[in-house]
């Protein structure tokens, strides 16, 4: 049986210039094309992939039963130069406090690219990704 879930909605009104508030289920957020009184909305798209993988690293590191004191995620994104100046590199690095391997890691990463992060999934797939990392032992 397949897990069917209702589509996901959210909802924006216009707060004037470039500012909006977005509201999604009981959480809300200010968006500012400008990106002067919250992030943009391509800040936000980086931050969503950054989380959503950075979530999967956490839950698939940690059901291999090993140790995780903290991990940090740094996006660096080049755009296109013409409109709709679009994301067409990404680096994406993360630096982990942990006793695993980094086989582990190397693992985790490739599920998350590969089968999980539906963030990823939902990008442009000849976007150029690069994901690195670092270990610091636990």
């Amino acid at each position: 049986m397949t897990d069917v879930r209702p589509p996901m909605t959210v909802s924006l009104a216009w707060d004037g210039e470039q500012n909006f508030t977005g509201q999604a289920g009981k959480h809300e957020v200010s968006i500012d094309g400008a990106a002067y009184a919250a992030a943009s909305p391509m800040q936000y798209l980086a931050l969503a992939l950054a989380g959503c993988m950075a979530i999967d690293l956490v839950h698939i590191v940690t059901r291999c039963r090993k140790t995780l004191e903290s991990l940090e995620a740094t996006f660096t994104g080049e755009r296109a130069a013409a409109e709709p100046r679009r994301f067409t590199r990404i680096g994406l690095h993360f630096t982990l406090a942990t006793d695993a391997d980094p086989a582990v890691v190397d693992r985790a990463i490739q599920l998350s690219r590969d089968k999980y992060c539906s963030v990823w999934g939902s990008f442009r797939q000849d976007i150029e990704l690069a994901v690195t990392y670092e270990i610091k032992k636990a």
